[in-house]
């Protein structure tokens, strides 16, 4: 399949751009190679090869989910510039 300079019009009308003169026969050029490439691909026997699914047959290797104290609920509103018994205090910030 040749891409035409009418094609390229009408996907440059579709896209909403707009090329002019060696811009249309640029893009031409791109896009009949892109159409050519992709011929070469549908020529590869493929008969029998299972779909990818992944990118890679790696496996991500998660850690033990493990309860660890880091800090105490005291230490942490030790520096709080203001607290209420066991929380933070902030300034309001929604409305009603």
């Amino acid at each position: 399949m040749k891409i035409s300079a009418e094609t390229v019009e009408h996907i440059a009308h579709l896209a909403r751009l707009t090329f002019e003169g060696d811009q249309k026969d640029a893009i031409r050029t791109d896009l009949n190679n892109i159409v050519e490439f992709m011929d070469k691909l549908s020529e590869v026997d493929t008969h029998g090869v299972e779909p990818l699914i992944f990118m890679t047959e790696g496996y991500d290797h998660l850690r033990e989910d493990e309860i660890n104290v880091t800090i105490s609920q005291d230490d942490a509103l030790k520096n709080a510039p203001k607290k209420d018994s066991d929380y933070f205090r902030i300034p309001k910030v929604l409305d009603k």
